[in-house]
């Protein structure tokens, strides 16, 4: 087993199935979605760098999230952009390359657990010289193994089944109290906000959840690798360039920081903010109340600011 291990210490990287013509539109699009992601992501790290009145534990929160998707972007899709310039049959890569890809794209994912399974898969030999898959993974590593790879198969799908239920669970109960809250409140205004903010939120989730649950158990089905590349592109795509606008426009002091570069945005903010105050006063003239009384309702609200923004 060692010297097929030596033998295969250069290995050859699937990547995505494309034909010639349709390689430049696929590298146009991924490159366009990359720049966007990473204009926006160190755009929003910037934001909450530089402005003083942004330096919040919730802001300092927001700037994990965009790190964490330019490294797992950055890991992947430049590798993945130059595959599809060249022949399925020039996709080199070595082993250690991959490994390292395999960590950060996993450090992207879910951090110390992916540590421990990469170590299950290294102290594997390796007879195959083949990486089906778009990019290195666990999984696409430890099925170069002639070995039994039992233990890495159990301990990931555990692993896996328990991170999913335990998100949905979670998201499950946050939606459940945010619901309460909505209908236990009388601003209409403020239903308003929280129901755009989870929409938007809840879509971006879903998104991740099962790109993420495809990719991860459809690696244990060949028949099904097609569906499972597009899983995994999606999965480390669509969420990092999603997520400044759902976690960065939707929180009030990052959109006002924003407006106040972009004379478009201060207008349609201004007209959102017309709007709620017209939208308020009418709910008070209705119920008899004065615009006073609104107000003071409106600042003893149940529903906080840092709630609606999750």
């Amino acid at each position: 087993m060692d010297n097929l291990t030596l033998r295969h210490s250069v290995l050859l990287l699937e990547g995505l199935k494309v034909t010639p013509q349709s390689s430049y539109p696929v590298f146009i699009l991924l490159l366009l979605a990359y720049i966007f992601t990473m204009i926006s992501n160190i755009g929003l790290i910037v934001l909450i760098s530089t402005e003083k009145n942004l330096h919040h534990p919730m802001h300092f929160l927001f700037c994990n999230l965009p790190l964490n998707d330019i490294l797992g972007t950055t890991v992947i899709l430049p590798r993945l952009m130059q595959d599809i310039l060249k022949e399925t049959s020039e996709r080199y890569i070595t082993y250690v390359e991959c490994v390292i890809q395999a960590y950060f794209v996993h450090v992207f994912i879910a951090a110390c657990h992916y540590v421990l399974m990469l170590g299950l898969t290294v102290r594997l030999s390796h007879c195959r010289s083949k990486i089906e898959n778009p990019f290195c993974d666990n999984a696409s590593l430890f099925k170069l193994s002639c070995e039994s790879v039992v233990i890495n198969n159990v301990y990931g799908i555990i692993y896996t089944v328990a991170v999913l239920c335990f998100s949905a669970v979670s998201i499950f109960l946050t939606y459940v109290k945010i619901a309460a809250v909505c209908k236990s409140s009388k601003s209409q205004a403020l239903n308003s906000k929280a129901i755009k903010t989870c929409s938007t939120h809840l879509a971006v989730y879903l998104v991740m959840f099962f790109s993420g649950a495809i990719m991860t158990f459809l690696h244990r089905f060949p028949e099904y690798s097609d569906s499972r590349k597009l899983a995994s592109i999606m999965f480390h795509i669509v969420p990092p360039g999603l997520n400044p606008l759902v976690y960065g426009l939707q929180t009030k002091e990052i959109r006002q920081k924003i407006a106040t570069f972009c004379p478009m945005l201060t207008a349609a903010c201004a007209s959102m903010t017309v709007n709620s105050k017209s939208s308020s006063a009418a709910d008070t003239t209705l119920k008899g109340g004065s615009p006073a009384e609104s107000s003071s309702s409106k600042d003893e609200s149940p529903y906080p600011d840092a709630v609606i923004n999750i």
